[in-house]
């Protein structure tokens, strides 16, 4: 029967050509709008680790002064360099990895490049199988080779082929700040949607293409970027490295810990619990125990990384779909009712109200199938005006399959949704009422 009723719906288009294309319309411009914006949320929305965001942690302490402490207040989103080092160093995670931005000046051997500069990542060896980069050759550096301080380098695909024209790298050197770095593995571009480790930059541009050891960076003080919180001003001074060395009263430094069952995760929380307690001990904390120990969503949900427009942008749009959809009801009534004679002589034929109402349920899912593929080009048009915006998620506006899929699916719903009151009309028509008009 579905075939017969969809046979009748397009005879139905066929008569009534321009009523037929404003629903249609109606229903595209909706889809149009919605599917843009749903897009652009479910873009920045998403999980970007899913197979183990659960078990991913930021690890958040309050070591600040008690100048301008507000009880309840959240602690600081950065770790000082002290704080850093000591959790590693005790290392009660499954794997645990302090890290910060920084910024290098790259000397290329290959004749006629530039020397050029180039965001660059200072971790802890745990970066790599946290995180769970792909390597294409050789590995990550090791825990001995953070404690020697080696000079060695992790450079991504496309680094690697501007720079040898390949990725089997391993072994070369890289000279970068006028020192040398020997090249220990190529891992695949990389690129997390955000850039959940660290979201003091660009949180969905591109990633790092060159990683190097903290300690190895900070033995030949190469420079860092990223935010910085200091506090009681001129302690700072008082270490030979300034304002980023072991003593310096500074968060800026990023600390994350892998903790593979809920039960590990809420040791963690008691340890930093009690860390910070000694700390307070010591004369290092002076405000209460405020530690925070947050999942990568909970962390990016904290952080409000979905800026507040686009999901502002989501709610105009799907009330503008309502919108469109009450249109939609007004010209489906309008067109079923114009039919009432037609339906009269099915009823008199022996047709019940149930197959009236599967008619023109067909006939309303027919009209959202035709808005779906005129509202995805409006969907893809609108996508394409999205990446045109100055906006570091731009280029990140397309349609998955998901998304292609969901088109057509939230197309024909609301179709079938806006023609249910038109169809419960069309069926409660009388033949003997219509029959006799006739």
């Amino acid at each position: 029967m579905f075939g017969y009723y969809f046979d009748l719906a397009l005879r139905s288009f066929r008569r009534n050509r321009v009523l037929t294309a404003l629903m249609v319309l109606a229903i595209a411009l909706g889809i149009g709008a919605s599917m843009t914006t749903l897009t652009v949320f479910h873009v920045l929305s998403g999980d970007p680790i899913p197979h183990k965001s659960g078990q991913l942690f930021a690890v958040q302490l309050d070591p600040q002064s008690m100048d301008g402490y507000t009880p309840g207040e959240e602690p600081d989103d950065q770790v000082t360099r002290y704080d850093a080092e000591q959790l590693l160093r005790e290392a009660k995670g499954d794997r645990q990895v302090l890290m910060t931005g920084g910024g290098v000046a790259v000397q290329p051997d290959k004749q006629g490049l530039a020397p050029f500069a180039l965001d660059a990542r200072y971790a802890s060896a745990d970066f790599f199988p946290m995180f769970d980069m792909k390597f294409l050759a050789g590995n990550g550096w090791s825990k001995a080779q953070d404690d020697a301080h080696d000079r060695v380098t992790v450079i991504t695909r496309k680094l690697a082929e501007k720079l040898f024209g390949s990725v089997q790298v391993v072994g070369k050197t890289l000279r970068m700040d006028d020192n040398d770095f020997r090249i220990v593995g190529v891992m695949e571009d990389y690129r997390p949607k955000p850039k959940f480790y660290d979201l003091n930059s660009d949180r969905y541009g591109e990633a790092e293409q060159i990683y190097l050891p903290f300690t190895t960076s900070r033995d030949l003080k190469m420079g860092r970027n990223g935010s910085m919180n200091c506090w009681d001003d001129g302690k700072d001074e008082d270490d030979p490295e300034g304002e980023t060395g072991v003593s310096a009263p500074c968060t800026w430094m990023q600390y994350w810990v892998q903790l593979d069952t809920p039960e590990k995760a809420d040791a963690y929380k008691r340890y930093l619990s009690n860390y910070s307690d000694q700390q307070r001990q010591s004369g290092r904390f002076q405000r209460p125990t405020n530690v925070r120990l947050r999942s990568v969503m909970e962390w990016l949900d904290f952080k409000r990384v979905v800026p507040g427009d686009v999901r502002l942008q989501v709610w105009l749009a799907f009330g503008f779909l309502a919108v469109c959809l009450l249109n939609t009801v007004g010209l489906l009534l309008a067109k079923f009712l114009r039919r009432s004679s037609e339906i009269g002589v099915r009823r008199a034929l022996g047709a019940s109200r149930r197959a009236i109402f599967a008619q023109c349920l067909v006939e309303a899912g027919t009209v959202g199938l035709a808005g779906g593929v005129l509202g995805l080009g409006l969907a893809m048009l609108g996508l394409w005006a999205v990446r045109q915006q100055p906006v570091g998620y731009a280029d990140l506006a397309h349609l998955d399959p998901a998304m292609f899929l969901m088109t057509f699916a939230l197309a024909i719903l609301a179709s079938v949704l806006a023609g249910l009151v038109p169809a419960w009309h069309a069926c409660q028509v009388t033949p003997a009422v219509q029959l006799k008009s006739q």
